[in-house]
């Protein structure tokens, strides 16, 4: 499937099935974010990959809500990113986030990316900090989000290609 395909097909995932996605499918994602690309090639990130299923049900609770497809996926995998190796963490994880996120779609499986940073728990802490806490990493380590994965209980639509309007592009000549 050609990359333009795959972006209009990818949609975020909520709900999914009992069936585990394989091991083979869940390389290609973890690699897709290992191929992503960082400031400066500093790669300040790290994956964390949850299938264990009381850990996923913690991180359901991570935060107030937007969160709650984590205890019924198959799997997750948290971006950690040290903030020490580089002060781009934020943008960093977005893009290991965004092409593990794209590599799940081409491979027919259901993801939803959980925001953590600047959000709050149930309880009102942080949710970066109950995810640290949850996975015991040092507080250098910053965390964006969470990828929840799993196998598609249905098919959803395909986003509309977007119409190229003035309101919202401008070129420059």
């Amino acid at each position: 499937m050609e990359l333009f395909d795959v972006m209009i097909k990818r949609r975020s995932v909520r709900e999914y099935g009992d069936e585990d996605i394989s091991d083979d499918d869940l390389d290609k994602i973890i690699k897709a974010g290992l191929l992503a690309p960082s400031s400066r090639n500093r790669k300040p990130c790290e994956l964390v990959v949850v299938r264990n299923k009381k850990t996923l049900r913690q991180l359901s609770l991570s935060k107030k809500s937007g969160s709650a497809m984590l205890e019924k996926a198959n799997a997750a995998i948290v971006v950690v990113a040290d903030s020490v190796k580089a002060n781009t963490w934020i943008e960093d994880s977005s893009i290991v986030l965004t092409y593990m996120d794209l590599m799940a779609a081409n491979l027919g499986i259901g993801s939803c990316w959980c925001q953590t940073h600047l959000r709050y728990s149930g309880d009102d802490k942080l949710s970066e900090d109950v995810v640290r806490g949850l996975l015991s990493l040092d507080d250098n380590y910053r965390i964006v989000g969470i990828l929840s994965l799993g196998v598609m209980v249905e098919e959803l639509d395909s986003h509309e290609v977007p119409i190229i309007s003035d309101s919202v592009v401008k070129f420059m000549d």
